[in-house]
Order: structure tokens, then C-alpha cells, then sequence
């Protein structure tokens, strides 16, 4: 209030030397009345709450009121002079004069004090410089976030449009981007921030593949819709994500295929509380269900995602969870019948492969014959459609997952064979980005602990999807389905590992140190393949595939054992299972799963401590007719084709 006095005194004065006006004699007036204007123009200040806005955080609104108070007092002002100090020979552009002055000086004392403290605090609590790459709206709004904050000083934009090259904002100039690496070095940047929430991932791709030589750590904002939405905001900077490097862009879902086998249906998915399941429930929750059935032994997964879904449902959806495991075929039907499931999706799955690998028996026992008494339990209650997620490693399998996944897709075709009322369809596809089994969460905790980054082997190749693509299409698939269909997912190129290693090193502002770079600061160290790891994967067992009305999903022939052959098949694994009889299980897949040709049962622990008292050439197995026991390889009858 006082330093606002003396700049209304001082306004005033200038006012009146400027315009070259000596006031009437009476100075003694021309105090009291001065002294007044400026009593009631503080007091209006006050009034209007101008007092408090804090000097640090003045922006337009403060600015909107620092006007309102000098016009005030300019009203004021203007009053004393033409009606007391000068009403017979005025000067009107007195009054205008005074307004200007007093706003530079009312004004012009906020902001450079306003200046003045910035710069304190910026001594005191340094901030890192940091280059926003976009200088479009999203950038701006990252631009103000971080001046008011006290982490990153942004001392340039970058952007690919040339209308916007030169020009300031807020003090903060736009380069182009080959003007990276010397702002880099002039600034000392580390870290680069992506402000293109509305780009594709194919731009975005292009983009950071120009970042990746240079030594910054690349982060980005949030999506575009996540901050319409209100769940980020736009300062809230994270790392890249993977599927950006991917450059993979999601055909939008046909909104008729995705609600053909949801809306206002009655649907389970079991394994709900996984990565994919979980991902598929939040996509049919959208579609508004009558019933969603969520299964699963994992207790506090599901307990997460029932939470979590009934902030989303529709008020007309019924959500239940259900503890339990898909082997219990009583308990599946109970589930069926009880809620009239229309439509399975059916996640649940053992799929580590090196901890089935280790543990044979259980991955047997949950990935098959899970498979067979949930597809059992829905022919006996009338299932309309039942959608089984499969995976690139049941082609050819080297490893029991993949076997054990193929073993429970012949299961689904045999039993399509029969015609039964039941539609059964299944869905197959590579690696989902950010599920549970992903390499990149390992890959970031490795490079954020300063490495070694691990890979199995340098020319090792995986395809790679993102989990909520993955799950759209899935949805899409099974309402295209007629029955015994196998779906393969188009997932475009395999990924070789060690590339998305690299890209992920580089792009956290590290390099890579090799026999090459003996400065760099994470190293890439190879472990050897795993038991049942192959350096790349398949999609297809055959060649017969045809396209579908989506262009990523396409409909694969292939080969399958008739069901009273699995019937008698399942019957052996059953008992080789309960008996833990490990060389059996090996022959059986062996014998069903065509390609399949392990190595061993080196890994699993039971069959390390019974390899002395069984072995493999004594192995007997019981694979067509009641009891019937016959030395492994078993008889194989002619292979159908559905």
C-alpha cells in the first residue's frame, strides 16, 4: 500500500509536469486533496482485491485488476481536478495522462518485482534447462506450467512448422530442429520434452528416430485425450512410450463389431485380472454389457478391477467378481447358469515360458484342460460365443506354453467340428506392449538402475502390439466368427530386441557402451536363449489365410486332431499329471501339437528329482481306446482341416 502511494504521488507530479500545468495557488488544497485521492484510491485497491494477488504468480487476471484499480483512481483524480483544482480552464488530457502513468507504475512495479523474486528463487533452487519440442497450443500450456514451477527452465522451442520459425513466446524462441544439437550445447540441455499429444505414432516415430543419436533424455506429455479428459495434465512429463518407437498407429474399431457380442449381453472373461484380460474388460464395459463376469484366482487383482470398473460401468450393467479357477468345470457352469453367459472370452493362462518350462505339470493341467472345461461348461449351458486368446508360440512350438496353447486350440476346433451351438473362435498374436510378460517395463528398471540392460540373444525378434489394440481386435474377431475360426492378428514387422534396447537407452539420455563406445554408460549383455526360446516367432502353421472385413485381422486354415482322439488324449494327460509323470506329458504333446519337439524337462524341479527312477525309453502312454497303453511315439490318426 505504501509503495502504491508513492507511485500515485509520483503519477500525479509527472502528470502535471509533462502537460507543463501549474496548479492553483492554494497548495495547501492541493495537498489535502491529494493526499485524499490517494487514501481512496489504495482503499479501492484494496477493495477490489488487488492486495491479494501474489507478486510470483501475477498473470492476465492480476493484470485485469491492476487496470480496474488505476482507473479508480484516475476517476478519482479526475474529479478533485475539474471540479476543485481547475474547474473554470481544464486540461482533459490530464486525466488521460495520469491513467497511463499510474498503470506503468502501479503495473510496471508488479512485474518488476515479480522479475525480481523469479530470479531469487531461480539462484536459490536452480532449474533444469530443458528444449520443448512442439510450439503449438500444448506446448504453450507446457511452456507456462513449467515457468511457474521450479523444476525445468525451458530455454527454447523446436518445432517442424516453418510459420512458427523465429518467433517468441513468452521470452522463449522457436528454432527449427536442426538447430538441436548447438542448443544442446549452448544450454546444456539433458532432456528433450515432446508437446505433440495430437501427433500419430508414425509421426511420432519419425521424430524421435531424429532425437535418438543426440545425448538427451527424451520425455513427452500426456495424449491428447487423457488431458480433455481431466485424468492428466499437460505438465505431468513421463517417458516415451514404447509405442511410439514402435511407430504402430490402431485402425479405429468398428464400433458394430466391437458391440455385437457385448452390448446388452451377459459376458465372462475369465483371467480377468491380467494385463490382457483386464484390458479386455475395460473395453466391454464401454460397450455397456448387461452383465460382466469377471473370473479369476488372483484375489487382489480382481479385487483392483472391480474397483476400478465400477467407476466406468453404465448403471444398467451388472458387475460381479468371481474367485475361482477355470479347471473347476462345476464352477464354471454354476457361473454360466447362473448369469446366462451369452458370450466367454476366455484369457485365462499360464504364459511365462520359462516358468512353465519349470513347472510342466501346472502349466499343463491350467493351460489345457482350463481350456477344455470352460469350452465344456459352455457347450453344456448353450454359450452363444466363446473366444479363446491364443499366442504366436503355439506355431511350431519349442516350449510347453506354446504346446499347451496349441493342444487347447485343436480342443476348440475339434469341438467347432461337432456343430454344437457354441461358436467357438480363437484369437492369435505376438507380445503386448505393457503386459505382464513385457520386456520394456524390465528394460527402463534395468537402464533406470544404470545396467546392464539383459537380452537372450542379438538376433532374437519378437512382434510387438500395444494391449488395448490388442484387445480391440480380439472383440472384433469373435463377431466375425463362424465357428472352429482361427484368427491371426496382423502385428506388421517383428522387432529385433536388441534394436528397441538401444532406441531405449538413448532415448533416457544414456549411450550405449559396447566394444565400440568404451565411454558409454549402460551396457547390452547377451544371456543365452532360455529353455523353449525361439529367435523368432510365427503366426502362421500353414499357408492357407485369408483376409476378413478388418484389415488387421486375417482367418488361417490349419490342421487338427478329431475330438474322440483329444478325448482319449486329454484322458492320458489327466492321469500322467495327477502321477506327475513328466515323460508322458512330453509324449502326449509331442504327439498332438505338431512341431513340437522339446528338448527336454531339464528345467522343471519334479522331473530333475524323479529323472532317476523314470526313464524316458520305459514311458508309457495311453492314447487311443479305454486303458489301451502303448510306447510314445502314440499312433496318430489322419490330421482334418476345418
Amino acid at each position: 500500500m505504501l509503495a502504491d502511494s508513492i507511485m500515485l504521488a509520483l503519477a500525479a507530479w509527472l502528470s502535471f509536469n509533462i502537460l507543463g500545468i501549474t496548479p492553483a495557488p492554494q497548495s495547501d488544497a492541493v495537498l489535502l486533496y491529494s493526499v485524499g485521492v490517494i487514501v481512496l484510491s489504495v482503499a479501492g485497491f484494496f477493495r477490489i482485491g488487488l492486495y491479494r494477488a501474489l507478486l510470483l504468480y501475477m498473470g492476465a487476471q492480476s493484470g485485469f485488476i491492476v487496470i480496474q484499480g488505476v482507473t479508480v483512481a484516475a476517476g478519482l483524480f479526475g474529479a478533485v481536478y475539474y471540479f476543485v483544482l481547475a474547474p473554470e480552464t481544464p486540461n482533459n488530457a490530464l486525466v488521460p495522462v495520469f491513467w497511463m502513468v499510474s498503470l506503468v507504475f502501479i503495473g510496471g512495479s508488479r512485474f518488476v518485482a515479480r522479475l525480481a523474486l523469479q530470479s531469487l528463487i531461480q539462484n536459490f533452487r536452480p532449474k533444469e534447462p530443458v528444449i520443448i519440442y512442439g510450439a503449438g497450443s500444448s506446448g504453450m500450456q507446457l511452456l507456462a506450467a513449467l515457468q511457474s514451477g521450479n523444476q525445468y527452465l525451458p530455454v527454447a522451442f523446436v518445432d517442424d512448422s516453418r510459420e512458427v520459425l523465429g518467433s517468441i513466446v513468452n521470452g522463449v524462441r522457436v528454432y527449427s530442429p536442426g538447430a538441436l544439437s548447438e542448443l544442446i550445447s549452448n544450454y546444456s540441455v539433458r532432456q528433450i520434452l515432446l508437446a505433440i499429444p495430437s501427433a500419430t505414432h508414425a509421426e511420432r516415430k519419425g521424430i524421435l528416430n531424429r532425437l535418438e543419436h543426440l545425448p538427451v533424455h527424451v520425455k513427452t506429455v500426456p495424449e491428447l485425450f487423457d488431458m480433455r479428459s481431466g485424468k492428466l495434465h499437460v505438465d505431468e512429463v513421463r517417458d516415451v512410450d514404447i509405442e511410439d518407437l514402435l511407430g504402430r498407429d490402431i485402425v479405429p474399431p468398428d464400433r458394430a463389431l466391437m458391440g455385437a457380442c457385448i452390448e446388452n449381453k451377459a459376458v465372462l472373461v475369465t483371467g480377468a485380472a491380467g494385463s490382457i484380460g483386464s484390458e479386455l474388460c475395460r473395453q466391454i464395459i464401454s460397450f455397456k454389457p448387461a452383465k460382466l463376469i469377471l473370473l479369476d484366482s488372483f484375489e487382489f487383482g480382481l479385487y483392483e478391477l472391480e474397483h476400478e470398473l465400477q467407476r466406468d460401468k453404465a448403471d444398467e450393467t451388472e458387475l460381479v467378481a468371481v474367485l475361482g479357477n477355470v479347471c473347476n468345470q462345476a464352477l464354471m457352469r454354476a457361473v454360466m447358469q447362473r448369469f446366462g453367459i451369452e458370450t466367454v472370452y476366455h484369457v485365462a493362462a499360464y504364459k511365462q515360458v520359462p516358468m512353465v518350462e519349470k513347472n510342466v505339470v501346472e502349466g499343463v493341467y491350467n493351460n489345457i484342460f482350463g481350456t477344455t472345461e470352460a469350452a465344456l461348461a459352455a457347450v453344456a449351458c448353450d454359450v452363444r460365443d466363446f473366444v479363446l486368446i491364443s499366442t504366436d508360440k503355439a506355431v511350431r512350438p519349442t516350449n510347453v506354453m506354446g504346446a499347451t496353447k496349441r493342444f487347447a486350440e485343436q480342443v476348440l476346433q475339434a469341438l467347432a467340428a461337432g456343430k454344437p451351438k457354441t461358436c467357438f473362435s480363437m484369437v492369435r498374436f505376438g507380445n503386448v506392449l505393457g503386459s505382464s510378460g513385457s520386456v520394456v517395463p524390465l528394460f527402463r528398471r534395468q537402464i533406470s538402475q544404470g545396467g546392464p540392460v539383459t537380452v537372450t540373444h542379438p538376433e532374437v525378434t519378437r512382434y510387438f502390439m500395444t494391449v488395448e489394440e490388442a484387445a480391440q481386435l480380439v472383440i472384433q474377431a469373435g463377431s466375425m466368427a463362424s465357428g472352429g475360426d482361427v484368427f491371426v492378428l496382423d502385428m506388421s514387422e517383428p522387432i529385433r530386441i536388441v534394436d528397441l534396447a538401444r532406441k531405449m537407452i538413448h532415448l533416457m539420455g544414456y549411450d550405449v557402451k559396447d566394444e565400440n563406445a568404451y565411454r558409454g554408460d549402460i551396457a547390452i549383455e547377451y544371456t543365452g536363449l532360455r529353455p523353449g526360446e525361439k529367435l523368432f516367432e510365427e503366426l502362421l502353421i500353414g499357408e492357407s489365410v485369408t483376409g476378413t472385413e478388418h484389415p488387421k485381422i486375417m482367418r488361417a486354415e490349419e490342421d487338427f486332431l478329431p475330438w474322440k482322439q483329444l478325448e482319449n488324449m486329454l484322458s492320458s494327460l489327466r492321469t500322467a499329471c495327477a502321477e506327475l509323470r513328466l515323460e508322458d506329458i512330453r509324449q502326449l504333446l509331442m504327439v498332438a501339437v505338431v512341431g513340437f519337439e522339446p528338448e527336454g524337462l531339464l528345467d522343471d524341479p519334479l522331473w530333475m528329482d524323479r529323472e532317476r527312477d523314470v526313464k524316458p525309453e520305459e514311458a508309457k502312454v495311453t492314447v487311443e481306446g479305454a486303458g489301451a497303453a502303448k510306447p510314445a511315439p502314440a499312433k496318430v490318426t489322419p490330421l482334418r482341416k476345418r
